[in-house]
């Protein structure tokens, strides 16, 4: 597990991007971009707060719990590196990741945050890597911390004219030459399509502003549940679900509702060794698969947070197969495969490598790709 030679690398990452790859899906992996100090979190949670703090200081909290969970490789990184972004684009192209789909905050009004390393990317144009962008439009509350009631940034939706403002923001990482495309039409991820005034009207809008700005028609992905399902009507071309591979039953409901309340224990369950079950709507050519490595949430959200446990690269690797299986009939510029995610560490979700089983869950995306 030691780092791969520079020149490896960087001349990896320097690869011309949006080139066809024959692989049997295009996997995107979403990155979160918290991995740098900023005033806000200064404030909120104490000088230097990253990622990183919540992932340190992590203990178990039950027998047999694994925490901390430590990366190996890239180490306690500094996203406002640019040698750190081009070594993660190199891992990621080196295992069949076509792209990265970069968390983008825009709470209304124009304000926006984290936003420095994916505006670094675009300006220096490296890494040489694709990437998309996806819309975390919720409220930043305290509930990952203890604090459920304390909102730190609202997510608000002034109008019309706020959401041309947030399209011309990310106009010119539209133009960029790396930036993921299906037929051509660059890929824009919406988290919560359900909590916009009307879903179809920010479509409406954005497909008009893009015309107007001489690109084809934005390629809008939805993320589903939180009790929305009208992505068709509303004029998404797709959507995926994040749900965790594991099965719950009355039995394991009442023994959660036990360890919660009178153990103080988080959730806990088997990582699922069977191929994911679709549910009606994952028949629909529409809905495309999302799969998840591993998740242990306990780090940011101790007793109240989720723990898969048995997540072994081996059974990741049932829910890979199954997930590319269901797009094998389909156009290959269509064949989405969403990872939840690259690098969520204070979730225990993430691609990159760490020390207990390295490299092993990328070669396994590796490997069931080819």
């Amino acid at each position: 597990m030691t780092n791969p030679p520079v020149s490896k690398a960087a001349a990896s990452a320097q690869e011309p991007p949006n080139e066809p790859i024959a692989l049997r899906a295009r996997a995107i992996a979403l990155y979160l971009p918290q991995f740098h100090t900023i005033p806000q979190n200064d404030e909120w949670w104490g000088p230097g707060f990253t990622e990183w703090t919540n992932v340190a200081r992590a203990r178990p909290l039950f027998p047999g719990h694994s925490q901390p969970h430590l990366p190996a490789d890239l180490g306690f990184y500094d996203l406002r590196v640019p040698e750190v972004r081009e070594q993660q684009a190199a891992l990621a192209r080196d295992n069949g990741i076509e792209a990265f789909c970069y968390w983008h905050y825009w709470f209304g009004d124009g304000r926006r945050i984290l936003e420095r390393p994916f505006q670094e990317v675009l300006s220096s144009g490296v890494p040489k890597f694709n990437f998309c962008l996806g819309w975390a439009n919720e409220s930043w509350t305290g509930i990952w911390h203890g604090a459920a009631d304390k909102v730190l940034i609202e997510q608000r939706y002034p109008g019309r004219e706020d959401s041309a403002a947030h399209f011309r923001s990310i106009l010119s990482a539209f133009r960029d030459e790396r930036y993921l495309r299906v037929h051509g039409r660059p890929i824009f991820y919406v988290y919560r399509p359900g909590a916009l005034p009307s879903a179809s009207q920010f479509i409406d809008d954005w497909q008009a502003l893009a015309r107007a700005a001489g690109l084809p028609d934005v390629y809008f992905v939805a993320g589903l549940g939180h009790g929305y399902d009208r992505f068709i009507e509303d004029g998404f071309e797709a959507g995926f679900h994040q749900r965790l591979p594991y099965a719950e039953t009355r039995g394991l409901q009442l023994v959660t509702r036990i360890r919660r309340k009178v153990l103080k224990q988080p959730l806990v369950r088997r990582y699922s060794n069977e191929p994911a079950q679709h549910t009606p709507d994952a028949d629909c050519a529409r809905v495309q698969p999302c799969v998840i490595p591993n998740w242990d949430n306990t780090p940011r959200s101790g007793g109240n947070g989720v723990v898969l446990t048995g997540a072994t690269p081996e059974r990741f690797r049932t829910q890979v197969r199954s997930a590319i299986a269901t797009l094998a009939a389909r156009p290959p510029e269509e064949r989405l495969l969403w990872v939840k995610s690259w690098n969520e560490w204070a979730e225990g979700n993430y691609l990159e490598p760490d020390w207990e089983v390295g490299h092993a869950r990328l070669l396994v995306l590796k490997e069931e790709l080819q």
